[in-house]
């Protein structure tokens, strides 16, 4: 773990609701280069055929992204809040004038849970719509099938999910953790806090939960030796029926259940588990997984007493994240909740919008050679910076599920944790 620079706390780091009046509005924006000029004279200072050498949809008074989710599918009920956040985002920095007196306009696709489509679709709005970037994919195997456009097209993705590690890509901003951030963190916490030395590892089947336990076995078996691995199972994307994996896991009887089990799936899991006596009071379990999100669907009711390992929780006590859940509430709803996966989607814009005018440009190129260093103290989660590897330095946090659906934050890594997406022992 690494210390990093923190954040200033006589600096008003507010993001920049529609409603507050202009001057709060770019007070939140101290930190980023044009803040204080006009939208006009911004673009006059930045005329189209400088900051677009690259055919991309730029205007004169316009600049064109694309949101790349699942609206629909198995992983609708975790992406819609990404979809909500990112589009937050981008209303905020519309209201305060845009980017390089530019304002924002998203073409929105559909991924609908389905791989193929997402490559699909991101070659749409790369090719034939020529946005300026990307905000999208949720699951691994989504980034992973849309990866090979963006590299090829030479266009950018902002990735909001925590996921596996094991890449890094000049194409791709991550704003989620990577795993040791989140995985090994974890890990830690429930052998230190909870004496857990037997594990049984449980995913859903696709990149991210495999590659995940196959980090989390390592850790636990040989490099950091907490204890054994007695049982892995792995069920498909929208599984509802986990009797068996139930019965193993009684006969097993593991100190922690370590699980990435996501999207719809959840929704059956938990409330099978609690159907068969596997309740919060009696057994360990750590996910990865499981967000204020997916708690509408699970219900506190089956998760109470279990753990979720994230780096952002909506009941986090700062300044930033106050308005934050304000502004999101009002837009979304008072019952509109906040997870891991959605903080980091709003992210996203930010940090392009903070890349982009440091850059003085909508170039590709430029706008990734500037990515690096660019701090967020606006963040909701309190802090960020991107790293070299285009990950975010950020910290890790351990919360308990409460009975009424929300989190409540039990653990925290003493100091933001560097990125390490090729972590020597785990490959």
């Amino acid at each position: 773990m690494s210390r990093d620079q923190k954040p200033d706390p006589k600096r008003d780091t507010t993001a920049g609701a529609p409603s507050l009046p202009r001057r709060r509005l770019l007070q939140g924006a101290a930190a980023l280069p044009l803040a204080g000029l006009p939208a006009f004279a911004q673009a006059q200072q930045f005329p189209t055929a400088k900051v677009n050498t690259t055919k991309l949809a730029v205007t004169d008074t316009e600049v064109t992204v694309g949101q790349l989710h699942s609206a629909t599918g198995t992983m609708a009920i975790s992406e819609t809040g990404s979809i909500q956040a990112e589009q937050l985002a981008i209303d905020q920095i519309n209201a305060m004038g845009g980017i390089l007196g530019r304002k924002i306009k998203v073409i929105k696709e559909d991924g609908a849970s389905d791989w193929p489509t997402f490559a699909e679709k991101s070659k749409k709005l790369i090719i034939n719509d020529r946005v300026a970037c990307v905000f999208g994919c949720w699951t691994s195997a989504s980034r992973k099938a849309v990866l090979p456009v963006f590299e090829k097209e030479n266009n950018l993705l902002y990735y909001p999910t925590f996921y596996e590690g094991l890449e890094q890509s000049k194409n791709v901003i991550y704003t989620g953790q990577e795993a040791t951030q989140q995985i090994l963190y974890g890990l830690d916490w429930t052998a230190k806090e909870k004496k857990a030395k037997s594990f049984f590892l449980v995913g859903s089947d696709y990149i991210w939960p495999r590659t995940s336990m196959k980090i989390a076995r390592k850790h636990i078996e040989s490099v950091a030796k907490l204890g054994k691995v007695v049982g892995e199972e792995y069920y498909p994307l929208g599984n509802t029926n986990f009797n068996s994996l139930i019965n193993k896991i009684k006969v097993a009887k593991p100190d922690c259940i370590f699980t990435a089990v996501v999207g719809g799936s959840n929704v059956a899991f938990y409330k099978q588990l609690k159907a068969a006596g596997i309740t919060g009071d009696k057994q360990l379990l750590l996910t990865l997984s499981v967000t204020e999100d997916e708690m509408t669907g699970v219900g506190g009711e089956n998760f109470t007493g279990f753990y979720s390992s994230m780096k952002y929780f909506q009941s986090l006590d700062n300044e930033n994240n106050k308005k934050f859940v304000a502004a999101f509430k009002a837009k979304y709803g008072k019952d509109a909740v906040i997870g891991d996966v959605t903080q980091a989607g709003y992210l996203g814009p930010w940090l392009w919008k903070a890349a982009v005018e440091k850059a003085g440009s909508f170039d590709i190129d430029k706008v990734v050679a500037a990515s690096p260093g660019i701090e967020l103290k606006s963040a909701p989660e309190g802090y960020v910076k991107v790293h070299a590897n285009h990950h975010l330095w950020s910290k890790s946090r351990i919360a308990q599920g409460m009975p009424d659906a929300t989190f409540k934050v039990v653990a925290e890594s003493p100091n933001l944790i560097e990125p390490n997406p090729f972590p020597k022992g785990y490959q």
